[in-house]
């Protein structure tokens, strides 16, 4: 473990990505949001965020009246995300910080000294593409400084902290595939068998709030029992049978005809692939399972890549 007050070594972190293997809303709660039930896959693919730690630039925590918003301006070093956010304050992987010091100042565990942390986030996954990609540098964030700043919260606290940052950031504190219910911070692990994908990212974007208040989304999706999705992953984990689906999808593709067209041009794959095309999240990435006899085909896979309509990667489950 690194000594957070006498290195200067870097940790580098893969920060994955995230598909949903379906999505249903199951209802509006009473604050606003919208309970859902999914099964989140983490892949191995994503961004990749380096943290340096200063040692000559430890500030002293103790008697000090900073809030956690002066703290972390005066703590954190942010690069690589001048292109998300323009001010600093915006981004999830900031927020995540500020979150974890607020989180140790309310639970009387800041640390006497803390050491200024920099941050460089080598970023390759799209934005607005239902792929988590700042959640997941957001719960990469938490994760690396609870251990840096030997804060010491356990994996419940982080993922409480980290709701309230984003509601997929638990999913990529809880670091393994899982079933979610709530806004996704209910989290239950699920072993899946390993799977190969090809994703495709088409440019564009629909804004997530003007999704949820579409008039035609479906909201009240009858729930279903974990034991139930546990039981039933040969409907969703390949090929997707009712009644699994996404319950964006109708929407988006209506809105966005550069996702339609992406999915239409999986679909046409289908047969070969032996799984079903599906968008993952509120898009605008979709994707295709692939069977195993497919899967170690590089050949084909080189030339379904290239012919596709948008950027497609091969990519595997993590």
């Amino acid at each position: 473990m690194i000594n957070p007050l006498t290195s200067a070594s870097t940790i580098s972190r893969l920060s994955p990505a995230k598909i949903n293997l379906f999505l249903h809303i199951t209802g509006k709660r009473a604050d606003g949001y919208h309970n859902l039930q999914t099964v989140f896959r983490l892949l191995n693919w994503g961004d990749c965020l380096h943290f340096s730690v200063a040692d000559d630039a430890v500030m002293q925590t103790a008697n000090s009246e900073s809030d956690a918003n002066t703290l972390c301006h005066q703590l954190l070093i942010l690069a690589g995300a001048e292109s998300i956010t323009a001010d600093i304050e915006d981004n999830l992987i900031f927020k995540a910080a500020r979150a974890l010091l607020a989180f140790a100042i309310q639970s009387d565990a800041l640390p006497k000294q803390l050491a200024q942390v920099t941050v460089v986030l080598d970023k390759h996954l799209p934005m607005g593409a239902g792929l988590g990609g700042g959640s997941s540098n957001a719960a990469t964030t938490m994760l690396v400084l609870n251990e840096l700043w030997q804060l010491n919260f356990t994996c419940d606290e982080l993922i409480k902290v980290g709701a309230k940052v984003g509601a997929d950031v638990p999913i990529f504190i809880f670091g393994q595939d899982a079933i979610a219910m709530g806004i996704g911070e209910e989290l239950t692990a699920i072993d899946l068998p390993d799977q190969q994908y090809l994703v495709l990212t088409p440019d564009a974007h629909v804004n997530t709030a003007k999704l949820f208040a579409h008039p035609k989304l479906s909201r009240d999706i009858a729930p279903l029992s974990i034991d139930i999705i546990q039981s039933q992953s040969n409907d969703y984990v390949q090929n997707l049978n009712t009644p699994y689906h996404n319950v964006f999808t109708p929407v988006v593709t209506s809105l966005a005809p550069a996702v339609e067209e992406a999915l239409n041009y999986l679909q046409g794959l289908e047969q070969q692939a032996l799984g079903t095309a599906r968008m993952t999240g509120s898009g605008s990435a979709v994707f295709l399972p692939l069977d195993t006899s497919v899967a170690t085909d590089k050949k084909l896979l080189v030339k379904w890549v290239k012919g596709a309509p948008c950027a497609g990667y091969v990519v595997g489950s993590l």
